[in-house]
């Protein structure tokens, strides 16, 4: 039963968006007053409205469109980025398959080592700077690759939906390159590594954040992550935990800035915040560079 308007609410509770049932939420169109989400908010001349009246109010087809909680444009199809990386992902593991460990060890992540079959010293050091990206679509084997689409899907589709496509896609890249810098970094300069994990930390950290904005239990996401690090982190476990840790922190700082910026300046301080980590991938970047020559 609709609740009458200017009647008292549960105070211990908040109505749920008319688009979105599940989610409290203490805005209201500006128009017709229902309960409206950050998902479903568009912007308005006073306060905001719903995705239905600013059609309606004829404020522009850039108006009433419906933005995603960190402003992105919402897709026809919100995971479309996400089917894309795997797919990448998928046809580079093939690749590998084809053409064997020449073509890993020329794209794989390294210091600086002497590689037997490509009769040279070769790694980031060496000038190979593309290593940090080509590393995060290369895989060691089908169970690797299988956790990580699996991990990407679970948790890159929702993601991409709620930041919007361009947004998810920076979050995406600049974690994986802080995974790899980190890697690069305190790792053994002979020590290869691949795998898509560091961006996948990635959105892990910025899924977290977004839970926590929206008020979503943390528990199932919070022991997701405790499970991954105690993989991450167990005895005999061959993984690359710098790259993990990397991707982490700078999806969780990303993610921040993603749905916590203010609408006004909104995309200077998500946009902004994606270059202030890359400024910090090259500084570690060169960094290690200038320790191994």
């Amino acid at each position: 039963m609709d609740q009458a308007r200017g009647s008292r609410q549960d105070a211990q509770s908040l109505p749920g968006c008319y688009r979105h049932p599940d989610r409290e939420t203490g805005i209201s169109c500006t128009r017709c007053e229902r309960p409206i989400c950050p998902e479903c908010m568009v912007n308005a001349s006073v306060g905001f409205q719903c995705p239905d009246c600013a059609r309606e109010s004829g404020a522009g087809a850039a108006a009433a469109r419906p933005r995603t909680v960190a402003g992105g444009a919402v897709a026809a199809d919100p995971r479309l980025a996400t089917k894309v990386l795997i797919g990448v992902n998928l046809a580079l593991f093939l690749l590998q398959q084809v053409l064997g460990d020449r073509f890993s060890e020329r794209f794989e992540l390294l210091g600086q080592a002497y590689v037997p079959l490509l009769h040279s010293v070769e790694g980031i050091a060496q000038g190979q700077w593309y290593r940090l990206l080509t590393s995060m679509f290369l895989h060691g084997s089908y169970i690797h690759i299988l956790f990580n689409m699996l991990s990407l899907w679970w948790i890159g589709g929702p993601l991409e939906a709620a930041l919007g496509r361009v947004r998810y896609l920076a979050l995406y890249f600049v974690s994986g390159l802080a995974g790899s810098a980190l890697c690069y970094l305190i790792a053994a300069p002979n020590q290869p590594s691949l795998g898509a994990s560091g961006a996948i930390y990635g959105l892990f950290g910025a899924m977290a954040v977004l839970m926590r904005r929206l008020n979503y239990d943390m528990r199932p996401m919070i022991a997701l992550l405790v499970i991954n690090l105690l993989f991450t982190f167990g005895p005999g476990m061959n993984i690359a935990w710098q790259a993990h840790l990397g991707g982490l922190v700078a999806g969780v700082a990303i993610g921040y800035a993603m749905v916590h910026a203010p609408r006004r300046h909104r995309a200077l301080v998500q946009y902004g915040s994606c270059a202030l980590a890359l400024a910090v991938v090259v500084g570690v970047t060169l960094l290690r560079t200038f320790q191994l020559t």
